[in-house]
């Protein structure tokens, strides 16, 4: 496993910073699902999917629901950035809460193709765990500096 670390900025929007947005356009493989894509376009084949209807996406579903319902081809990768606490999603999405982040994690491997990765974002090093056949390949964490707490992500490969 691979460990990283960056020094940047905190935003509310991850992608948006410079350093972090850099990192996953390196990481992604072939066409990219979005889960909470907020407003920062990434340059790569992206599937955009976020609940707030103001915000450049191709759909406005609950992350839960855009998995579960998905019909097209799976994807290469995965990218979870979700709001990392209760207060974060009342805030970013106006008082609707998000699915519980287990239930999305249950419906990832369904829409991913084997061997496809799922790259996570939170405040904590949460993955989707070998339970569901997945091995943690790189980690990296995004120091923001003072009190703010770290950014950390994880890259996983879906062995199935």
């Amino acid at each position: 496993m691979i460990l990283e670390h960056y020094r940047c900025p905190l935003h509310r929007y991850t992608f948006s910073v410079r350093p972090v947005r850099r990192w996953v356009e390196a990481q992604c493989e072939g066409r990219v699902l979005n889960l909470f894509a907020g407003p920062t376009l990434l340059g790569l084949e992206e599937v955009r999917n976020d609940l707030d209807p103001e915000m450049p996406a191709n759909f406005h579903l609950d992350g839960a629901a855009f998995l579960e319902t998905w019909q097209g081809e799976p994807f290469g990768t995965i990218l979870l950035d979700p709001p990392y606490a209760l207060r974060k999603s009342m805030e970013l999405y106006k008082g609707i809460v998000c699915s519980p982040f287990r239930r999305i994690k249950d419906a990832i491997p369904r829409c991913l193709k084997p061997g496809g990765l799922v790259i996570t974002f939170g405040y904590h090093s949460v993955v989707m765990g070998q339970s569901r056949l997945f091995k943690v390949e790189k980690v990296a964490v995004f120091s923001h500096g003072g009190a703010i707490h770290d950014t950390i992500a994880s890259v996983e490969r879906f062995v199935k």
